[in-house]
């Protein structure tokens, strides 16, 4: 969840907007990296073997024999060490797995015997720590409340990820809770994991709820992860990390084993440096799941190859939206959005500019309520199921106020204070709420499509990466595109569009339900026409 998105229907925060992104950030009281381990080559990244190596590349290595599954593991975990815990002090790894290895040498075993499962066999890649893994390693959503919890079993898609031939490196920290804590949070903090940075500067923040899996991808410590999202928490953080998200329709991907916020909107999705390995991490991860009954049905089984939709030339003759408030955002992304408008024009789009999120912002009240008891009824039966050592969402509570000092040093739980307090999904208030949500935010995104004729809306994904401040929490930095489908239930996909003062922002692309293809197809033809995607660099701060 991004909390940003409620301080962003504000209007302070829209007038404020043109300056935050562009101040420098204060001192923080956590310690911080040393300027000294930033910005250099090792850290940065250029010298590492498998710096923003592709899938393909990586199973071009490994078929010549150049590299194995093994070498791939041992390289990402050796860069792990580097700069997870020492040097810029990442903190975007919240557990590496000590099973990768042993996995790794099983399926090298499998290649030599003449058996490639598929595009995924060999590769590195880490989940995030709300998903189950039934390993060694612990599933905590980053909580000390949960601090020792190792599931029974294997989400759904860890079950796939697996079966595609995948190694599980390990976990990714997160905004604890998904970043359904506090109103005052800071994205990329968890008690357990403690604070994410941002690799293009490390003063600023990764945005959450994601923020591991971003800034692993983006800092090249895996080849691919999955993040989850129920508002925001795939698309911003890979906005802000310089990444290709996807938020698939909620439906595509189980949410079984699955640390849960809400029924309605949560989904996982893949996190990429480019959109053909999104594609192809999203086709490993899709399929159906009969623990998991979808508010949007499937109308057809889904394609289990991604990659066929991607043409260089599948913006030509489509007609896109564009999302007017953001024409006239904060001047320097603004910018951003028209030099990409200019791209896609060249490539053979058309662009109509709409009125999108005039019709959807008003919903924001009653998305939260949804959440808030979704969130209450979804944990607790999560840890009931768990067995873990808190039993429910009032306990989690009183773990927080007994351990405050470790667990809430920064910011409280009033949004869990606040979920508790609801009175169950039978509530005349949360099925009006939820009716609210769902129906107008669905009217509006299908209406605009089709009386437009359109085949996506465009955007800016969200502002530039604003800076950690644990006194004040998340502030606006004026623009964010995510509510719309995220309580619609539909597709997002954000591929990057250029930085400002060296801080990355995304382009978003939102279709109608189960068009994740369309989208990736345009994302593509986009992204091999601007190639926006640049490596961090681990500078201390935004250099002017």
């Amino acid at each position: 969840m991004n909390r940003r998105l409620f301080l962003n229907r504000g209007a302070l925060a829209a007038a404020t907007a043109t300056l935050l992104p562009m101040v420098a950030c204060q001192p923080t009281a956590e310690k911080a990296p040393g300027a000294a381990a930033a910005g250099t080559p090792d850290a940065s990244g250029a010298a590492f073997a498998l710096h923003e190596a592709t899938v393909d590349d990586l199973q071009a290595r490994m078929a010549k024999g150049t590299e194995t599954a093994r070498s791939l593991c041992e390289k990402y975990l050796a860069r792990i060490k580097e700069v997870n815990e020492q040097g810029p002090m990442l903190r975007a790894v919240i557990e590496t797995n000590p099973e990768a290895l042993t996995i790794a040498d099983a399926l090298d075993k499998e290649r030599k015997g003449g058996k490639v499962r598929g595009p995924l066999h060999g590769i590195p890649v880490l989940i995030k720590d709300n998903i189950d893994s039934g390993d060694q390693m612990m599933t905590t959503a980053g909580a000390m409340a949960l601090s020792g919890h190792k599931a029974k079993q294997d989400a759904f898609i860890v079950q796939k990820l697996r079966a595609a031939g995948a190694v599980l490196l390990g976990k990714t920290n997160l905004s604890e809770w998904a970043n359904f804590r506090s109103t005052h949070s800071v994205s990329g903090w968890s008690s357990r994991g403690r604070q994410s940075r941002n690799p293009y500067a490390l003063d600023r923040s990764t945005s959450g709820s994601s923020s591991g899996s971003g800034a692993a991808v983006a800092a090249n410590l895996c080849a691919m992860a999955i993040g989850t999202e129920t508002d925001g928490s795939v698309v911003s953080p890979a906005s802000c990390n310089g990444l290709v998200g996807l938020k698939p329709t909620v439906g595509l991907l189980s949410r079984s084993g699955i640390i849960p916020i809400s029924s309605t909107q949560d989904t996982a999705g893949p996190m990429a440096r480019t959109v053909r390995d999104a594609a192809i991490l999203l086709g490993a991860l899709q399929g159906p799941d009969p623990a998991d009954p979808a508010k949007l049905p499937i109308p057809a089984p889904a394609p289990a190859d991604y990659t066929t939709f991607l043409k260089t030339d599948a913006l030509k003759g489509q007609r896109l939206g564009v999302e007017k408030a953001h024409l006239n955002g904060p001047p320097a992304v603004a910018a951003l959005l028209k030099a990409a408008i200019a791209v896609l024009k060249a490539q053979g789009a058309t662009i109509v500019e709409v009125d999108l999120l005039k019709q959807t912002n008003p919903l924001g009240e009653a998305e939260f309520d949804v959440l808030l008891y979704e969130f209450k009824d979804g944990v607790n039966k999560y840890l009931e199921a768990a067995g873990t050592a808190v039993k429910n969402l009032a306990e989690v509570i009183a773990f927080n106020t007994k351990n405050e000092t470790e667990a809430m040093p920064f910011f409280k739980q009033e949004i869990l204070v606040m979920a508790e307090k609801t009175d169950g999904l039978t509530s005349a208030k949360y099925r009006a709420a939820v009716q609210k949500t769902v129906s107008e935010s669905r009217k509006a995104l299908d209406g605009t499509l089709r009386g437009n004729q359109l085949a996506a809306i465009v955007g800016i994904t969200t502002g530039p990466a604003w800076c950690i401040d644990w006194v004040n929490g998340d502030y606006s930095t004026g623009v964010d595109f995510s509510s719309p489908a995220a309580m619609a239930g539909y597709p997002h996909l954000t591929v990057p569009m250029g930085q400002v003062l060296g801080l990355p922002v995304g382009l978003s692309f939102v279709g109608p339900a189960y068009e994740e293809g369309r989208l990736l197809a345009l994302g593509f033809a986009y992204e091999q026409a601007s190639r926006k995607r640049e490596a961090p660099k681990f500078l201390p701060t935004v250099q002017a």
